[in-house]
């Protein structure tokens, strides 16, 4: 008996261990509060990576389709009961992340003998003024972090995470217009892609808004859009 408490570490970190080798194919996605609203950004070869969820709230993630597609629902779920038992104005990200999508990841990953949600993801909710913006970290675990920058990464690997947020930032203004913006997010997901340091980096001669062999993916919430609604697909070519 003394033995399974060990034995359920072991599993959890072979469990760590194979999701982070099941995300090595997974490439990163972007969120970025802006004056204009929420731009959400990703790349793939055909498999939607960027999502609205409700009225304010998108979502943008990388993993396995079918994992996505499941963390997808459960927002979805969450927020349409979350507004059905209040109002749509109370539908809030840290509800939605707090009391279902952490319980929900941080459940999958520890329930040993199942399997678990291979997906990294960042949800957004858009505010009245971009200081008013919510920007969330989820991780596969459960594990999440509110963050205070206006841009948010999220890649298969931790560490260059941060180094790419703060290139991004360095690179674009309050000002620019959004394909500018796509254009540097899409110079640092090649960056990331080739594994190259963001220190040094010089941006991007020119916005290059396609990758060949790839799909881009582009939502706004938008800010000045009427009614309920702020999502909308971007056509950023």
């Amino acid at each position: 008996m003394t033995e399974e408490p060990y034995r359920w570490l072991e599993a959890i970190s072979n469990r760590r261990e194979y999701i982070r080798d099941q995300l090595k194919g997974g490439t990163p996605v972007f969120a970025l509060s802006r004056p204009e609203g929420i731009l959400l950004l990703g790349v793939g070869q055909g498999q939607s990576k960027v999502f609205e969820i409700y009225d304010r709230h998108g979502l943008t993630a990388l993993g396995h389709p079918v994992d996505i597609e499941k963390l997808r629902q459960a927002a979805i779920e969450a927020a349409h009961l979350e507004g059905f038992n209040r109002s749509s104005r109370d539908v809030t990200l840290r509800r939605l992340i707090s009391f279902s999508m952490s319980s929900m990841l941080k459940n999958a990953f520890e329930q040993v003998f199942a399997p678990p949600l291979i997906v990294e993801s960042i949800f957004a909710e858009l505010g009245e003024t971009p200081a008013q913006d919510t920007l969330v970290r989820l991780h596969y675990d459960g594990d999440h972090q509110y963050v205070t920058s206006r841009v948010v990464v999220a890649h298969r690997d931790a560490a260059p995470e941060a180094d790419a947020a703060e290139w991004i930032s360095k690179n674009i203004a309050p000002g620019d217009a959004l394909p500018k913006v796509a254009g540097v997010c899409l110079a640092a997901w090649q960056m990331l892609n080739e594994g190259k340091a963001f220190a040094g980096a010089a941006p991007p001669a020119h916005t290059a808004l396609q990758i060949p062999g790839k799909v881009i993916e582009a939502a706004l919430l938008d800010r000045n859009r009427p009614g309920p609604v702020h999502y909308h697909p971007l056509a950023l070519q």
